[in-house]
């Protein structure tokens, strides 16, 4: 009975230590852990779509040199789309600069002797990476809507 028990326990936890490999974790993660996780996903998705702001933006500002290169009566049929395109500039610039600020001033060790402080400023970091990749998501969503026109 007791050998019973014992091989089950063995086959339990190869079972689980299998799983273990199979989805890459490596066990309890504390929350400290978790949350730089979380920042270095938004980070991620953000840089992975980095590249595509900035050609975008480029696309956007040829659009708007065609505009202005028109004759007057042109431009002024043009002129809401203008608007639509000079909004889009800001909110690509602003996407691309709030990264890059993000990035510049985001400290990977802070606070590593000092759980309680670590935890506060890593969830502080999640917010502005979650409202960093948003404003990019958003952005480029915006702009594929307008540039379709």
């Amino acid at each position: 009975m007791l050998a019973a028990i014992g091989f089950m326990f063995i086959a339990f936890m190869a079972c689980t230590n299998e799983k273990k490999k199979e989805t890459g974790t490596k066990g309890p993660k504390t929350l400290a852990d978790s949350l730089m996780e979380d920042v270095m996903d938004g980070h991620d998705v953000g840089m992975s779509k980095y590249g595509k702001l900035e050609g975008t933006l480029k696309k956007v500002q040829k659009v708007l040199d065609s505009i202005r290169s028109l004759p007057e009566k042109a431009q002024e049929a043009a002129k809401p789309y203008k608007e639509q395109l000079e909004g889009l500039v800001l909110d690509l610039g602003y996407a691309i600069t709030a990264m890059d600020k993000w990035m510049e001033e985001f400290d990977m060790d802070s606070a590593l002797n000092n759980m309680e402080a670590r935890i506060r400023y890593l969830t502080d970091e999640k917010m502005k990476v979650g409202k960093v990749k948003e404003a990019i998501l958003n952005s480029l969503q915006k702009a594929d809507s307008v540039l379709k026109r």
